[in-house]
C-alpha cells in the first residue's frame, strides 16, 4: 500500500493516531519538503515518529516519482505532507502514477490552512478561490492574483492568500555552469504581501479602473496557524503593511461581505486602530 499522510500544521504531535501507526509499520517513509513547513525540523519528526525519514524535495517528487512508488505494491510506503495531502495539487500526480502502476493507495487526512483559517472567525463557506502571492522581482511583477481577489469580492466572498515560500528544496534555484545553485530560504510576510497589493491598487487607480479593494479594505493576517504561538491580526490593508507577526508561515485574507457574527469574531483580533473600521459599515465591504 502507498499511503499519503497529512501531518497537520503545528509540530510533530499534530499527526493523527492512525497516521502515526501507519508510519511506524512502513518499510520506507518520505517527507515532502517543499510545499510547506512545520514549526519543527526533520530531526524532531524522526524522534517522535521513531522512524528515519527520507527527504523528498521538488526534484525527487517531480522527476523521481517512480522511485518513490517502487515496491509499494508488495510493501508499505508512506509519503508525508505538511497539512493535508491534497492541500497542494502536485500530489495528485503521485496518486495517478500509483493507479497507473496498479499500486493501491490510501489517504490519511489532517488539518490544512484551507480549513484551519476559520480560526480568525470568518466562515469557511464564505470563501472564494484561494490565491497565491509570489515574490516580485525587478523584471517580474505579476498582478493576476489581484484579478482573482476582485472576482471573489464581486461575489462578496473572502479570499485566502497563500504567501510565497522559498525553501532550499522549494525551487528557489538557478543554473550556473550546469550546476543547480539554491538561493537562501525566504518566506513572504503579511507586511510584504500587503505592500504588493497596495502597489497594485495604486496601479489600477492610475489606469482609471474600478477598484476591487482599497487601502481601507478589511484584511486579516495570520501566522503559524495551528502552533501554540499562532498570531492573528485584523486591520485595514494599509494597517497590515506595518504589522509584525513574527516567524513563518504567514497567510493573509482579504475580506468580502461580512456577516455580523464575523464582524464580532474579527473584533477579537483587531488592532485598536482597526476597531473603528469594523464599527463603520461600508456598503462595499460589509452586510448588515
Amino acid at each position: 500500500m502507498f499511503y499519503f499522510i497529512g501531518l497537520g500544521l503545528g509540530d510533530a504531535k499534530d499527526i493523527t493516531v492512525k497516521g502515526l501507526e501507519i508510519i511506524q509499520k512502513c518499510n520506507r517513509v518520505y517527507l515532502e519538503a517543499y510545499t510547506s513547513i512545520l514549526t519543527v525540523g526533520k530531526d524532531k519528526l524522526e524522534e517522535y515518529y521513531g522512524r528515519e525519514l527520507i527527504l523528498a524535495d521538488r526534484d525527487m517528487v517531480e522527476q523521481e516519482a517512480d522511485d518513490i512508488l517502487k515496491g509499494a505494491n508488495v510493501n508499505d510506503v508512506a509519503f508525508l505532507v505538511v497539512g493535508d495531502p491534497f492541500g497542494a495539487t502536485t500530489h495528485s500526480d503521485l496518486v495517478l502514477r500509483a493507479v497507473n502502476a496498479g499500486i493501491p493507495y490510501r489517504v490519511i487526512h489532517n488539518a490544512s490552512i484551507l480549513n484551519a483559517v476559520g480560526c480568525c472567525g470568518l466562515q469557511l463557506y464564505n470563501f472564494g478561490e484561494t490565491v497565491s502571492i509570489v515574490f516580485w522581482t525587478d523584471t517580474w511583477r505579476p498582478e493576476s492574483f489581484y484579478d482573482k481577489i476582485k472576482k471573489n469580492r464581486n461575489m462578496g466572498m473572502h479570499t485566502l492568500c497563500l504567501l510565497a515560500l522559498l525553501t532550499m528544496t522549494f525551487g528557489s534555484l538557478f543554473l550556473f555552469r550546469g550546476r543547480k545553485i539554491y538561493e537562501p530560504p525566504r518566506y513572504m510576510t503579511v507586511c510584504q504581501a500587503a505592500e504588493q497589493l497596495l502597489e497594485i491598487v495604486q496601479n489600477r487607480r492610475e489606469r482609471g479602473e474600478e477598484l476591487a479593494i482599497t487601502e481601507e479594505t478589511i484584511c486579516v493576517g495570520l501566522a503559524r496557524v495551528g502552533a501554540e504561538d499562532q498570531a492573528i491580526y485584523t486591520g485595514t490593508l494599509r494597517q497590515l503593511v506595518s504589522c509584525d507577526l513574527g516567524a513563518p508561515l504567514h497567510s493573509m485574507i482579504v475580506a468580502g461581505h461580512l456577516h455580523p457574527l464575523e464582524v464580532e469574531m474579527l473584533r477579537l483580533s483587531a488592532a485598536p486602530e482597526a476597531l473603528q473600521d469594523l464599527q463603520m459599515t461600508d456598503s462595499s465591504t460589509y452586510i448588515s
